[in-house]
């Protein structure tokens, strides 16, 4: 690794996040569209919803918008991706006595920043509709520590179509599946209301475990093996997804 590794992308990132704060309605947009779906399912359909769980219906759901907030904001992390690489940047920072990969890590800590910020803001929306968790600082530092890792997760996914895609639109479009997939989980109801097929499905697709994963913490309940299968459902898309990531950069750059 250059040994100018970590400053080239201190630079870089900084770069990055100024291109955001220029644009705030980047993240402003993130977090509309799940704060959106967050007010229709508790307002409109949580009356009619039985979690079995004993618990309000936004403490209920609250994990599964989170993961569709990070789900929605790494369309944005492809969109910048592919935009530097139709502008010629990643030509040109290669150019210069940069680390060749500090470019690309600059984006994907860029990813973690802004999603990071769009979880606090639907957070703190869901505090003020009603939303309260028991939790304690390690429980809550747990949650913090599952969405990282899981953010990180899609943003390397986020990062082979924003190097590879041929259009804006094809760059981004890939992101529809990932925040379609929490309605097919435990996250808006209970996987023992749904068909035999989906139900088999929804509780054997990694959503499922990180949602049961963070209700558990956040209701200060035991976690059992949920948070394990959880970890290693985003540690294994993780691995899968920088290998692939990293391998279609170094075909892009040589």
């Amino acid at each position: 690794m250059n040994k100018h590794f970590l400053g080239d992308t201190t630079v870089l990132l900084g770069r990055s996040l100024r291109h955001i704060t220029r644009s705030p309605d980047t993240i402003i947009t993130t977090a509309i569209m799940p704060i959106a779906m967050m007010l229709m399912f508790v307002y409109v359909f949580g009356g009619a919803i039985r979690t079995g769980s004993g618990t309000s219906y936004v403490n209920y759901m609250l994990p599964g918008i989170l993961l569709i907030t990070v789900a929605s904001g790494i369309a944005y992390t492809a969109y910048r991706l592919f935009m530097d690489m139709k502008g010629g940047i990643f030509e040109r920072f290669q150019s210069m006595p940069t680390a060749r990969s500090s470019v690309l890590w600059a984006h994907v800590l860029t990813s973690l920043v802004a999603n990071l910020v769009s979880l606090v803001v639907v957070t703190l929306v869901a505090l003020l509709m009603g939303f309260r968790s028991s939790a304690g600082v390690p429980a809550w530092l747990a949650v913090a520590g599952i969405l990282v890792l899981f953010t990180l997760a899609l943003t390397w996914i986020a990062v082979i179509p924003g190097l590879s895609a041929k259009t804006m639109e094809g760059a981004s479009a890939f992101s529809y599946p990932l925040i379609f997939l929490p309605f097919l989980s435990s996250a808006f109801v209970p996987t023992d209301t749904m068909p035999t097929i989906l139900r088999v499905f929804a509780e054997n697709q990694p959503v499922t475990s990180i949602v049961n994963a963070i209700r558990a913490l956040f209701a200060g309940r035991p976690v059992g093996d949920d948070i394990w299968i959880a970890l290693a459902w985003c540690a294994g898309i993780l691995a899968v997804a920088y290998a692939f990531a990293m391998t279609t950069y170094r075909r892009k750059i040589s």
